[in-house]
């Protein structure tokens, strides 16, 4: 009787830190996965606004601005435009300024 109750007293004991192990790693996959939620959803608020970030920038208006002020680009015009003919189809429109500009096919 005495080794029944020996046994069964350790068993308790041992059930009884397998339950407190279990609680402890239940509470610290808890806060584990609460600090995973929250860094989500500032990736998410961070993303929107990273999105709406980069609307704003490829704005055509603000493309042309730089365009024209960091490349120093400008528009197409007659003016400025030389025509180039394929071999075989003869000369088309002589440019109007023949200091240069783009060349457009």
């Amino acid at each position: 009787m005495m080794r029944l109750n020996l046994v069964l007293l350790l068993a308790v004991l041992a059930s009884a830190l397998y339950l407190v192990n279990v609680q402890y790693e239940s509470r610290r996959l808890f806060a584990e996965l609460d600090r995973a939620r929250s860094e989500a959803r500032r990736l998410e608020l961070d993303n929107e606004r990273l999105q709406v970030e980069k609307r704003a920038q490829a704005t055509p208006l603000r493309v042309e601005k730089l365009a024209k002020e960091a490349l120093h680009m400008r528009a197409a015009s007659p003016a400025i435009t030389l025509y180039v003919a394929r071999e075989g189809q003869g000369a088309m429109a002589a440019p109007a300024q023949a200091s240069g500009g783009g060349v457009t096919p």
